[in-house]
């Protein structure tokens, strides 16, 4: 990971005459993920992937089922879909992917509590990437 960190500032820059919105680098020692912030290219965090809960309960992660922008509330509406600490069923969309015109939803695999969302609303977001974590029921 340290090649892939001294060469940031260069994919930044690559990045930057481009229009992609999300560029994300995985080697076997670690992962880069650099994205667009208004006119600048910021490197984004990396979620873990085996989270625990505070009962020590391994929390489930709800992952991007494609690359697109995550939206934690439908463009039209005013309120988020889920909240931290709110209950969720199984099947419950829990935020949208956007890409282009097209939302598609993204739903929970199991009932459970918001015990996290991963990426902020109207972020990029790279395929598997971590976009909510529940405490199941």
């Amino acid at each position: 990971m340290r090649d892939v960190a001294l060469h940031a500032s260069l994919f930044a820059a690559w990045l930057a005459d481009t229009d992609i919105g999300l560029f994300e680098l995985r080697t076997p020692n670690g992962t880069l993920r650099l994205g667009r912030q208004g006119d600048d290219i910021v490197e984004l965090p990396v979620e873990p992937s085996d989270a625990q809960g505070a009962a020590g309960a391994a929390l489930v992660t709800v992952k991007a089922p494609t690359v697109g922008i995550f939206l934690n509330g439908h463009p039209l509406g005013n309120a988020p879909l889920v909240r931290i600490g709110e209950r969720v069923a199984a099947g419950q969309t829990v935020g949208l992917m956007q890409i282009g015109p097209l939302l598609l939803p993204v739903a929970a695999a199991e009932a459970g509590k918001i015990a996290a969302v991963c990426v902020g609303h109207g972020l990029s977001a790279g395929y598997g990437t971590p976009l909510v974590e529940l405490q199941p029921l």
